[in-house]
């Protein structure tokens, strides 16, 4: 990597972390939440799918909003957005006040994979690493934030905790504005041929390079038909399969992991005892932050785990052609969904299908973004990155309301089927990319 690649790097690695670090703190005070508010779990999934669901609908006008003004302005406003909003989340009252706060950061964090994804597609020259290191920091702040905010709870209120876990993200927007990088500065070498082999036409090579780090004119989508004219030159075969295809990953991925932790802690408790527990039993006393149990533990494990797979996963974009990529890590998926129930009857057997989940769930990242590098045109990439995000984060936010009701109305088998039939139809959908591509 050159000195532009690096500051770019970890610009978005920052960004990334952060993003990740609120979003997966949630699962934790989640188990704290349905102990304080007298919900079920589908209420309380329903109130969360909002602010995740937004996270993904934001996405879209974010990604016209990066073709326009640039990466970094919109990086820096959704680290500052994010802070703010768990602020509020410290003080605003009732499960009411959870919603609003959760729904400000879900606007805030939308911003962010359209600007991070389309900064690095321009403006790094090591796109493949720069890949693999964007989601090691995602992982990074995937283990962070469900660490932090189970630490905290063990010594303050979860609103205090909340207030102190704003902190890192309005420091790191004030740094961000400091950082010095030309956000086009690999467009040639990138878009001319990168190095996942992708060709992207002569569009890059006839762009205008512009030292504030803007994009050129023609990029721009300034009215209704000029947003319908670029959405209609992403509408090939190859981008809207790979749509669907991060659509139902996102519906895995969001079902799978907001109530993994009371997931584990159910599985834990026969196998281990009442120290597997989430640590809901101080909660349920009266202490409101609860001890961090053997099924956090667990979680935040399967969670680090997923940094060795967003390495891999970022390297495997240099070496082989994302759709086999996807469809290899997307096959694993279904049998791990397949195979969690029965393997919760045994704790090494646990342990190792939590294991393989957080390494193959978060190696798809890097092979998912690739993708949509692959089956999109360089002028309207930010617009690219906005309609994936959305089906990821958006569409795929309803997983969360699917797993509560599940919980509630179903049964824990019925709903690892279910998540399996979502990475089964995404596996169809890589096939068909691949048979496409011979």
């Amino acid at each position: 990597m050159n000195r532009n690649d690096r500051s770019i790097t970890a610009f978005v690695m920052a960004g990334h972390g952060l993003v990740h670090t609120y979003e997966l703190a949630v699962p934790i005070l989640l188990t704290v939440w349905l102990v304080e508010f007298p919900v079920t779990s589908a209420t309380l999934g329903t109130v969360v799918a909002v602010g995740y669901g937004l996270f993904g609908v934001g996405a879209l006008p974010a990604g016209l909003l990066v073709d326009r003004f640039g990466s970094r302005v919109l990086v820096v406003a959704c680290m500052l957005g994010m802070g703010l909003s768990f602020l509020l989340l410290s003080v605003l009252p009732g499960v009411a006040g959870v919603a609003v706060a959760l729904a400000l950061w879900g606007i805030a964090a939308s911003v962010y994979h359209p600007a991070g994804l389309t900064l690095i597609s321009k403006g790094v020259e090591a796109r493949g690493a720069a890949f693999a290191y964007h989601g090691m920091a995602a992982n990074a702040g995937n283990v962070a934030g469900p660490f932090l905010t189970a630490l905290l709870l063990v010594v303050v209120d979860w609103r205090v905790a909340v207030a102190a876990l704003a902190v890192p993200a309005l420091a790191a927007s004030l740094v961000g504005l400091r950082v010095e990088f030309d956000e086009t500065a690999a467009m040639a070498a990138t878009d001319g041929g990168s190095a996942n082999g992708v060709t992207g036409g002569s569009s890059g090579r006839d762009e205008r390079r512009q030292t504030d780090g803007g994009e050129t004119p023609e990029a721009n989508v300034e009215s209704l038909s000029e947003f319908l004219s670029a959405s209609r030159g992403l509408c090939t075969v190859g981008f809207l399969t790979v749509l669907a295809l991060v659509m139902f990953n996102g519906l895995y991925y969001r079902g799978m992991l907001t109530f993994l932790p009371g997931l584990l802690s159910d599985f834990l408790e026969p196998l281990v005892g009442a120290a597997g527990g989430a640590g809901l039993g101080p909660v349920a006393d009266g202490a409101v932050a609860g001890e961090f149990g053997l099924s956090r533990y667990l979680y935040t494990g399967l969670l680090a785990v997923g940094i060795g797979g967003q390495y891999v996963g970022g390297r495997l974009t240099d070496a082989v052609a994302p759709e086999k990529g996807l469809a290899a890590v997307l096959t694993s998926l279904v049998v791990i969904a397949v195979l969690f129930v029965p393997a919760s009857r045994s704790l090494p057997a646990l342990i190792a299908v939590s294991v393989a989940l957080g390494f193959a769930l978060f190696g798809m990242q890097p092979l998912t973004q690739a993708a949509i590098a692959k089956y999109s045109p360089p002028e309207h990439r930010g617009l690219s990155f906005g309609y994936t995000y959305l089906a990821i984060f958006g569409i795929g936010a309803l997983g969360a309301s699917v797993t509560g009701a599940a919980l509630t109305y179903g049964s824990t088998q019925v709903l690892f089927l279910l998540l399996a039939g979502f990475a089964a139809a995404a596996l169809a959908l890589a096939l068909s990319l691949v048979v496409r591509g011979r």
